[in-house]
């Protein structure tokens, strides 16, 4: 009896009873606490997020009666090395001295600014290992623009995503250091993953994401002078001046005798971790011993190179905690060990129950992976964190190792909730109004550019990886 004839006879079909037990119930309600208290905390930011994350996990260990799980030290240890490294180079004035060359290419070729000024912030967040350098080089990035009447939109929004997107292809990031931990290398085939291989996958997979959205970039919104809420603004006495005024600039800046020094030592400590890492005897310590691991390794020598550069150029030990990079740095130390910390205690918890129903759906598509590394990415705003809830899982379900390390980029997806740091500033710093969040919220000037970075970088990555791993 087909459907159309039980409904007229009195008589319903049987449909399939979905059921589940008490457990899964449980435990899929405990994920949605999670999920509550990672958005709870998104809403303060920054350490907020970290510690709102303990109230989450002291109810998981207490209430909820889950084994306690491990703590991300390792992560934390690289990213105290590395921003203590960055910071001495930023109090040194080596940063500043990097965004003045930055600015003379930028200036020397202002037409070319829709795909100069997303390769300048993807280069100094390769160099820096954070993207928190945006802040000081976007003002001159837009204001190029809109002395060229160029619609600022275009370079602002690619170059915030790609500051970001760049940190899966940098040797000293913490997203990085996460795929040279302990769960990775447990993966058959991955057993003796190096950094060279990883960065064979994501550098030029992640540059080619760049591109993609810089040519989407150069199409994208009216121009300049036909848009007429520029026009509008334009009648404004007051923003007209404003737009009209003397450019800002860093070139102009006298910088300390120690500037350029730093620079070059910290470039040296770079190459140092690229050499250890593409000698692993140089890192073999003791007969029949194994290589020490890349994390420590780039704790050592961000360490000693940051003590190095310090003494070098004469840099006050009180001046280094006094700038961006260390502020901005340490706020995600603690916001990962909070997050990644009740993530982990749950994963751990809950992944024996769920793993033969998620399994064989991951099996059969691989790539279906990235969108759990996209989900939990937009929660937890930060890649190292993304990595450090989900690479456990990817053991767990026995995942591929292309296909683990050819979805790296998908670690970045906070761009598509408009609320990271880096994002709220372009859209202050665009004094022409046209970078914004907007009025459904979701509409903003980062998703296209973000989703086209993401989806390209992945692609390339998943090919690049399955030819070279």
């Amino acid at each position: 009896m087909n459907v159309f004839q039980s409904a007229f006879s009195g008589e319903y079909p049987e449909f399939p009873k979905i059921s589940a037990s008490k457990e899964e119930i449980m435990l899929i309600a405990e994920f949605i606490f999670m999920l509550l208290i990672l958005y709870a905390g998104s809403r303060y930011g920054g350490i907020g997020l970290g510690l709102v994350s303990g109230i989450g996990l002291a109810v998981e260990v207490f209430v909820l009666r889950m084994p306690p799980g491990t703590p991300p030290v390792d992560v934390m240890l690289i990213i105290i090395a590395v921003v203590g490294c960055a910071s001495v180079l930023e109090a040194a004035g080596g940063l500043k001295f990097m965004l003045q060359i930055a600015e003379k290419i930028l200036r020397r070729h202002p037409r070319g600014i829709t795909f100069l000024g997303p390769l300048v912030t993807y280069t100094l967040s390769l160099m820096l290992g954070t993207g928190h350098a945006v802040y000081t080089i976007m003002p001159i990035i837009g204001d190029i623009a809109l002395k060229n009447r160029i619609r600022p939109e275009r370079p602002m929004a690619a170059s915030s995503v790609d500051s970001q997107i760049a940190l899966t292809a940098s040797p000293i990031s913490a997203v990085t250091a996460c795929y040279l931990g302990r769960d990775v290398l447990s993966i058959p085939g991955l057993e003796n993953l190096s950094l060279m291989n990883i960065m064979i996958v994501t550098l030029p997979a992640t540059l080619l994401g760049v591109l993609a959205m810089s040519v989407y970039s150069t199409f994208r919104g009216k121009e300049l002078d036909d848009d007429p809420e520029f026009h509008e603004r334009m009648k404004n006495p007051d923003f007209r001046a404003m737009i009209n005024a003397t450019s800002q600039t860093t070139l102009n800046e006298q910088l300390p005798f120690g500037a350029r020094l730093s620079v070059v030592m910290f470039l040296i400590s770079i190459v140092t971790i690229l050499i250890i890492a593409a000698f692993p005897a140089v890192r073999t310590i003791g007969e029949g011993a194994k290589p020490i691991s890349m994390g420590v390794i780039i704790q050592m020598i961000m360490l000693a190179f940051g003590a190095v550069v310090m003494i070098v150029s004469k840099t006050p030990a009180s001046a280094v905690p006094k700038g961006v990079v260390f502020k901005s740095g340490m706020t995600a130390c603690v916001a990962i060990f909070g997050i990644a910390w009740m993530s982990n205690t749950y994963f751990n918890y809950a992944m024996p129950s769920f793993e033969n129903a998620v399994k064989g759906m991951v099996t059969q598509y691989p790539w279906t992976f990235a969108f759990a590394l996209f989900a939990v990415s937009v929660v937890v705003n930060s890649q190292a964190a993304t990595a450090k809830i989900m690479l456990p899982v990817a053991v767990a379900l026995g995942l591929p190792p292309h296909t683990v390390i050819g979805l790296m980029p998908a670690t970045y997806a906070y761009f598509f909730i408009p609320n990271y740091p880096s994002d709220i500033a372009t859209v202050n710093f665009d004094m022409s109004g046209t970078t914004r969040i907007g009025k459904w919220y979701f509409n903003h000037s980062f998703m296209i550019p973000g989703l086209i970075g993401t989806f390209v970088a992945c692609f390339v990555g998943l090919v690049i990886a399955r030819l070279t791993l």
